[in-house]
């Protein structure tokens, strides 16, 4: 009789529950990457969400702390993989600034413009998708052909093209060929032209602002409390760049401007990376005038004096000693670390991207942390999902540029 009760009563629970619990994901929602969300559903609107990390942990900062510094670099191509190249750099310039290397003018420049590249190939990528995920397609596919051209870029530089591994700590394996000035040059001519197309296309047509304005909106209090950086920090209206507030790379040298919105949306987050598009063409031009108008040695020096860290050329090795022992030194990781910690951050392609380096002298970090932006947002997500249409979450998760890869180092 008791068992009966008790299943009468289970009965009536399930008869009166209004709502619906679903899984969006695990895999591939949309085409964002490996994210679980656990939504309780009204219909078609989203009452609660519980986000899941972790699908694809892969024990990036532990890995690295078993690593030579210099074997670190392949491990943050595969953060963020829409704009590696600026994870490379970042990773590079913490340990010069942790060991005390000054690197040439000309590096810096160089290092900018491929910088910029990559800004330029993630926001393209976020921006597009948002078009897909609000049913244009036409969009996504007339500027993709310019992110090949970027990775082809890349491809002429290093001969990779996803996950670069670009860059060396002390500068650039070897200085870039005139086939890749060529690709850059080539590039920064004709992808305005492409990008104002884009724009025509999407930021005054009525179907995409009705599905972006007012979907997925958060305060700049509210995105400063959660630690939002980046394009969607500065779409709630908050100017905060590290580019500018804590320059690095020589980029207070530039002019250029810092776009922010007012809503904090999906559509002022799409404008935001938008503009910030035109202003990393500028800075790719004002770096290859500064490089012309370098003169003597600077004119020709892609890497530092640095030979504990930098690998010595092959023809070197092959006939030098000395250049022998630094290139052995380095490979098999025998080059001992000053005692300290540094926190070192550039801005990436989603927002703040920081290492935080602990050395306790050893021939490897003792700690190393990833600040990931994808991580920090990912936690807003339910709130700004939250008595949004099921669709709505598509596009929000969009506009955050939410990056499985960086989600769980």
């Amino acid at each position: 009789m008791a068992e009966l009760e008790k299943n009468i009563k289970k009965s009536k629970v399930a008869t009166e529950k209004t709502t619906q619990t679903i899984n969006l994901g695990p895999t591939h929602p949309a085409t964002h990457g490996v994210f679980q969300n656990i939504l309780e559903i009204d219909g078609e609107r989203i009452i609660s969400a519980i986000p899941t990390v972790g699908y694809i942990h892969r024990a990036f900062e532990k890995i690295a702390e078993r690593k030579p510094l210099y074997q670190v670099t392949p491990l943050t191509d595969r953060l963020n993989y829409c704009s590696a190249p600026i994870n490379n750099i970042g990773w590079h310039l913490t340990v010069e600034k942790f060991v005390g290397i000054e690197v040439p003018a000309r590096v810096s420049y160089m290092r900018i413009i491929i910088m910029e590249l990559a800004r330029i190939s993630d926001h393209l990528i976020c921006s597009s998708i948002m078009g897909v995920d609000s049913g244009a397609f036409t969009g996504f596919l007339y500027v993709f052909q310019f992110r090949e051209r970027i990775y082809e870029i890349y491809e002429e530089i290093c001969g990779s093209r996803l996950t670069t591994n670009i860059g060396r700590i002390g500068g650039f394996e070897r200085d870039f060929s005139e086939a890749a000035w060529d690709k850059i040059n080539s590039f920064v001519e004709e992808y305005p032209k492409a990008l104002k197309e884009f724009e025509d296309l999407f930021n005054r047509n009525r179907i995409f602002i009705e599905r972006t304005q007012g979907v997925g909106g958060i305060t700049a209090e509210r995105a400063l409390a959660y630690g939002f950086t980046g394009p969607n920090l500065r779409a709630a209206g908050v100017d905060y760049d590290v580019r500018v507030q804590k320059p690095y790379s020589r980029y207070e040298e530039f002019d250029f401007k810092v776009p922010i919105g007012t809503t904090g949306d999906c559509y002022d987050r799409f404008l935001v990376r938008n503009e910030e598009m035109w202003q990393s063409i500028s800075l790719i031009k004002q770096a290859i005038q500064k490089i012309n108008d370098l003169t003597g040695e600077e004119a020709t020096k892609h890497h530092a004096d640095a030979p504990d860290f930098y690998l010595p050329l092959k023809a070197d090795v092959y006939t030098k000693m000395e250049a022998l022992i630094y290139h052995f030194k380095i490979i098999m990781g025998e080059v001992d670390l000053p005692v300290g910690e540094i926190y070192n951050a550039v801005e990436g392609g989603n927002g703040e991207l920081g290492y935080y380096f602990i050395s306790d002298g050893g021939r490897s970090a003792y700690r190393l942390h990833f600040r990931r932006p994808c991580f920090i947002y990912y936690q807003a997500y339910p709130e700004l999902i939250e008595g949004s249409m099921l669709s709505d979450a598509i596009i929000t998760m969009s506009s955050l540029n939410l990056i499985a890869g960086e989600l769980d180092a």
